[in-house]
């Protein structure tokens, strides 16, 4: 026998397949012109990238934003939207030197505890993540994939362990995906490739994994320039990379800053600049983390170089054309 449903019900199924239907459309919609403006403004800063120089000038273009909260040691940093999530290692004890080496390590573990810290454009701490596993608390440069936070945590010490986690930023919540022998200093999610990219201590070692976290390829980094702290992925396979080079010149020790687009492909820099900018404290702009960005022709970079009670700067070039 057939049943026949009333009317009403019909209509009102009906209509709740068609809400449910155009929500997710609407979602799927919204899903995709996000990962477009993603891939727009990723695609601009490489472009720019390659057009900036030695002579290109980096100028203040805002007032430094003061940070409210302590910021101990800062790592990694990205934008999403209005929030910015910033990495950053609080030293409880710091290591010491082994001579002899103590344990196959160049120095003690040293004590801390790492923090990925969420915060708004005014400067406030929303949310404080932290993030420690047995000596493992040095957390590293990160990225943002659209989906998940990556943030590689490590022993601070040279030849040691790490541990990659990936962070929910709805939930705040940290799921490690793999566990490194080797102090890991920096992640990227290579989406082009689907994998991922990190940097040893110093970035003198590239690796590469698949995402379930199965070991690739290692690769000596050819680039002398600098030591890459902080890297965000760019569209087609490309990375913003910053860091310093600690020179001694003539007896006097200083941070040589520099920026530069990574290939990932072939673990090469495609274009590599300095940066001679100081904080008000003396540090290079690029000392710490860094966020780049297009901004119509020209690039923005946000920066917290200084470390404790520390504030947010903000330079752009001139048009880049």
């Amino acid at each position: 026998m057939r049943l026949r449903m009333p009317r009403r019900l019909v209509l009102s199924l009906s209509v709740a397949v068609a809400v449910v239907t155009g929500t997710t459309a609407l979602a799927a919609a919204a899903d995709s012109g996000d990962a477009q403006e993603r891939h727009n403004r990723d695609s601009a800063t490489a472009q720019l990238l390659t057009k900036v120089a030695r002579g290109t000038t980096w100028t203040q273009s805002a007032a430094p934003l003061d940070l409210q909260f302590d910021t101990f040691h800062p790592q990694g940093m990205l934008r999403v939207g209005d929030r910015y999530y910033m990495s950053s290692v609080e030293i409880i004890k710091a290591t010491t030197p082994c001579n002899p080496a103590c344990g196959g390590y160049d120095r003690t573990p040293g004590e801390g505890m790492g923090h990925l810290f969420e915060f708004d454009l005014a400067g406030n701490l929303l949310r404080d993540l932290k993030l420690k596993d047995g000596d493992a608390y040095h957390p590293g440069g990160i990225d943002y994939d659209g989906r998940y936070l990556w943030v590689p945590v490590a022993e601070y010490r040279p030849n040691s362990k790490a541990v990659v986690y990936k962070v929910d930023p709805a939930t705040f919540r940290a799921s490690a995906v793999m566990h490194v022998d080797d102090h890991i200093g920096g992640i990227v999610h290579d989406l082009k490739n689907k994998r991922l990219v990190g940097v040893s201590w110093g970035s003198r070692t590239f690796y590469t994994w698949n995402m379930d976290g199965r070991l690739k390829r290692t690769a000596k980094n050819p680039e002398q320039f600098t030591d890459f702290q902080d890297c965000d992925y760019l569209a087609e396979g490309k990375a913003a990379c910053t860091g310093v080079a600690s020179l001694n010149v003539g007896g006097q020790s200083f941070q040589l800053g520099a920026v530069s687009l990574l290939d990932l492909d072939s673990l090469t820099a495609i274009n590599t600049i300095p940066v001679t900018a100081l904080s008000a404290a003396g540090n290079s702009i690029t000392r710490n983390p860094t966020w780049l960005q297009a901004n119509g022709n020209a690039l923005q970079l946000f920066s917290v170089p200084d470390d404790g009670k520390s504030t947010l700067l903000t330079y752009t070039t001139p048009a880049l054309s």
